[in-house]
């Protein structure tokens, strides 16, 4: 029994393509404000290690919270 995703996971591959948008989005702001976002963005990164669905969850929320901010989004 595999514990581990496949290489070719759809789930896994929409995940790291919606992380990368998010780095896009957030590399254009002011260094105070980006340095922030990105270490929010490194620790969902970090958690889609060990769940997935988790990481998911929060990137789903960072980008709501980032696109409702009006300084930043």
């Amino acid at each position: 029994m595999r514990t581990q995703p496949e290489w070719d996971d759809p789930e896994l591959t929409l995940l790291a393509r919606r992380l990368r948008d998010a780095h896009r989005a957030v590399a254009p702001l002011p260094p105070e404000d980006r340095q922030r976002l990105i270490r929010h963005l490194l620790a969902i990164t970090d958690l889609a290690k060990r769940d997935t669905g988790l990481a998911a969850r929060r990137l789903e929320t960072f980008l709501a919270d980032f696109q409702e901010t009006p300084d930043v989004g």
